[in-house]
């Protein structure tokens, strides 16, 4: 049976935009997806995601041991539903990233990564070699597929459908040797840095951990997401749950604007998706001015507080 099976990402309580993304690269596949939500009272979320275009069941499975975004625990319980699919989908997110390999490994297939495009149901394009190449990916027909769809790549499915939401028991037991700890994150109340629709990032140019703060104001001033270079991270001036790049997070925000931001390509790769690039610094031959549509050649320092004035 040709028929897909999408893993929706959540926080316990809102479904994350990925698992709508997801759904449109489900589509491009032609054929029918189903969408399964795993976790504790999410009956709520459920709902949420029957709305979304062109699902046809949504699979609620509630149990307090899924609670958590443990792998482990949550990777069985796809499992033990793979046997009526022949695709199985996740979003190229952290928890995507985390959880698709661990499906793939126990049912002995490999997975294919970051999917871009699709040219039909075993035949996908990916980028590599930090998006400066695409290749082609021929999977062959007789394996289950396993992937992660690249979120970056795709716009959400619209939210008018109707699937039919069951309630589902679930099958797998509690990891006896995997305890989940806790989740932290710095950015607050700030928009998920891979569905925000404008994201403000720093560089290495703040040059301190308190100078951060200039991010941090600005972007809760124009309501957007709050990320850093790579080289911000291993200076220590942010948690790295803010990395923009190959190595952090890939985004396609409306608008992003980069403070201080030289443009290695590590960098570049995790942004080239976004409408619109903002560029602001001191370097005139800074290569993330290649890339930008609009540059600024100015000194951050007075630049921010001149665009909270403006924009107070």
């Amino acid at each position: 049976m040709s028929r897909t099976l999408i893993i929706a990402e959540h926080d316990g309580h809102n479904l994350n935009a990925s698992t709508a993304k997801s759904a449109s690269c489900a589509a491009a596949l032609g054929h029918d997806f189903d969408i399964v939500v795993m976790g504790q009272s999410v009956d709520g979320i459920a709902a949420e995601a029957a709305a979304i275009d062109g699902a046809v069941t949504v699979f609620a499975v509630n149990a307090e041991h899924l609670a958590n975004p443990l792998a482990t625990n949550h990777a069985t319980e796809v499992v033990s539903m793979a046997a009526d699919y022949s695709h199985i989908l996740g979003p190229s997110t952290t928890y995507g990233r985390d959880l698709m390999p661990r499906i793939a490994a126990l049912l002995g297939v490999n997975q294919v990564s970051d999917i871009s495009a699709v040219e039909d149901a075993y035949h996908f394009k990916r980028p590599i070699y930090a998006g400066n190449a695409i290749v082609d990916v021929h999977a062959p027909e007789s394996v289950k597929m396993v992937a992660t769809a690249r979120v970056a790549s795709w716009k959400a499915a619209g939210s008018n459908g109707s699937a039919t939401v069951e309630n589902r028991s679930a099958s797998s037991q509690v990891s006896a040797h995997t305890r989940y700890v806790k989740q932290e994150s710095g950015g607050g109340e700030r928009p998920d840095l891979q569905s925000a629709a404008r994201v403000i990032s720093g560089g290495r140019a703040l040059a301190s951990k308190e100078n951060f703060d200039l991010i941090y104001g600005l972007a809760d001033l124009m309501g957007a997401g709050a990320g850093a270079s790579r080289a911000a991270v291993d200076a220590g001036y942010c948690p790295n749950d803010m990395q923009v790049g190959q190595t952090g997070k890939i985004i396609s925000p409306d608008l992003y604007i980069a403070f201080g931001i030289s443009g290695a390509i590590q960098h570049i790769t995790g942004i080239k998706d976004a409408g619109t690039i903002v560029a602001v610094n001191k370097d005139a031959d800074a290569p993330i001015f290649e890339v930008a549509d609009i540059g600024l050649v100015a000194d951050l320092f007075n630049v921010i507080p001149e665009l909270n004035q403006l924009l107070g």
